[in-house]
């Protein structure tokens, strides 16, 4: 029977790891966080719930749009009509749904943060900081490719020069999420999400009025790149505070009971590989994918989720290809 470790609980990370484990495959999941999902991210605010991370799910393929309106799928989405180009999907109790739905069933090792990675005779061995180890016949990484850098190529020296720069093609604008709880609803506009042309703000939400959190309001604000830039390793208290005085119409500030900042530095892809994954120049089957790899630019935020489902897909289908 094959085998393969996964590097990245993301949507691309779990929906190779589900192809694979339909077609008889061994598979072994490891992430470095609390949960699953990447940037398919809900979290507790007050008692509600606020998605943090992507916020809008829109298909253009139709093996995507296929498993969005499965069964499957939709035990995990509902419509939202935000999105103006197309019909809009959001995780039923949150965005994490979507991924806790595609996780179902595999074999999954969250808190697992890879420190090396190295090649025998017996295939590949991923060590942990734990100090555990994993071995699998192949490898997938389907983390940001900095980080995936990092690994690979500082800690463990495995790349070549062509697979380095295939990776070095890959960049991503940061973001700063503000997560908001209120004890009333808020005046943001109905459906409740919206795309601000502002020098501060690109997005807000609503998370009531999307479905995610019935009974307590909730909000999330995600920061323009220029301000996440400028404010991403700075005081993010103080960088919540900025935005929320910029939205006091929607927000009062006598209604706010709970503020939470949360940093991304590696959110929306700028610059994606062309492909929807590489394969490295290894003799063993290494293969690097992710919402980082397919489609052009310029690159809507809504269809990072499809780039990541894409990518998996294509490398799942790639192993089981090579080793029929």
């Amino acid at each position: 029977m094959q085998s393969c470790v996964i590097i990245g609980a993301g949507i691309a990370g779990l929906t190779a790891a589900r192809q694979l484990v339909q077609q008889g495959w061994t598979v072994t999941v490891l992430d470095k966080g609390r949960g699953l999902g990447g940037r398919l991210a809900t979290r507790r605010l007050a008692n509600g719930r606020a998605d943090h991370g992507a916020q809008v799910i829109r298909a253009t393929t139709v093996p995507f749009n296929d498993w969005l309106t499965s069964a499957d799928g939709q035990a995990a989405l509902m419509a939202w009509p935000v999105d103006p180009v197309g019909t809009g999907w959001v995780g039923r109790d949150g965005m994490n749904r979507v991924a806790k739905q595609l996780a179902t069933g595999l074999a999954i090792e969250t808190g697992q943060t890879v420190v090396a990675v190295k090649a025998d005779g017996t295939g590949w061995r991923i060590e942990t900081e734990s100090g555990q180890s994993f071995r699998g016949d192949a490898l997938l990484c389907t983390i940001p490719a900095p980080q995936a850098l990092t690994l690979f190529v500082d800690k463990s020296n495995l790349l070549a020069p062509a697979d380095q720069r295939a990776l070095q093609t890959i960049q991503y604008d940061p973001c700063l999420a503000v997560l908001v709880a209120l004890d009333q609803a808020s005046q943001i506009p109905a459906p409740g999400g919206l795309w601000l042309d502002r020098p501060d703000i690109a997005w807000v939400a609503d998370n009531q009025q999307k479905g995610i959190s019935p009974d307590v309001p909730t909000v999330t604000i995600l920061a323009s790149t220029a301000f996440s830039r400028a404010n991403l390793d700075g005081d993010l208290t103080a960088a919540g505070q900025q935005l929320l005085a910029q939205l006091a119409d929607w927000l009062p500030a006598e209604t706010i009971t709970s503020v939470q900042v949360h940093r991304w530095r590696y959110s929306q892809v700028v610059q994606a590989h062309p492909d929807p994954y590489w394969r490295a120049t290894t003799p063993l089957p290494l293969l690097f994918g992710g919402d980082g790899f397919g489609g052009t630019a310029p690159y809507d935020p809504h269809l990072n989720v499809e780039r990541a489902f894409l990518s998996g897909r294509s490398m799942a289908d790639w192993l089981v290809a090579q080793s029929a």
